[in-house]
């Protein structure tokens, strides 16, 4: 099936990458490079820290 706006996103996509020759690294610095001049709020969250999970061993002997 054919989407053409996702046809669309992807043709973008390509051209960008192919003007800093696929080097991701170049390619997330172009974008956050614009994303500074946008003049809209940047936001950088802190990452979220995951409780820590303890195991408990139960002694279920089964000793006559």
């Amino acid at each position: 099936m054919n989407d053409p706006i996702d046809e669309e996103v992807r043709k973008y996509r390509d051209e960008h990458a192919k003007k800093f020759n696929y080097d991701m690294n170049a390619i997330c610095a172009d974008f956050m490079a614009s994303q500074g001049k946008s003049g809209h709020t940047v936001v950088s969250l802190k990452p979220k820290k995951l409780p820590t999970k303890t195991c408990t061993v139960s002694s279920t002997s089964s000793e006559p």
